[in-house]
């Protein structure tokens, strides 16, 4: 069964991704951990706009599905 994204959607699950991204590659250093606030805060915004446009304030199960369909090997998921 193939998952279709709306173009919001899948706007909030990319911009989810990159969040997750930064803050494994922003912890991951020792220099740059204790200013992950700082880092952090653009993806952080991003994310957050992404998720309220798309809808998905608050339906964190709908995003990490949609997440998992952007990452998934087979993940054809259409716009």
């Amino acid at each position: 069964m193939t998952t279709t994204l709306t173009m919001p959607e899948r706007a909030a699950a990319q911009a989810y991704i990159r969040l997750l991204e930064a803050t494994r590659a922003v912890l991951a250093d020792p220099v740059l951990a204790p200013m992950a606030g700082a880092y952090l805060a653009s993806p952080m915004a991003e994310a957050d706009e992404a998720l309220r446009r798309a809808g998905l304030t608050g339906n964190e199960a709908r995003l990490l599905h949609m997440v998992s369909v952007l990452r998934s090997a087979g993940g054809a998921a259409s716009s």
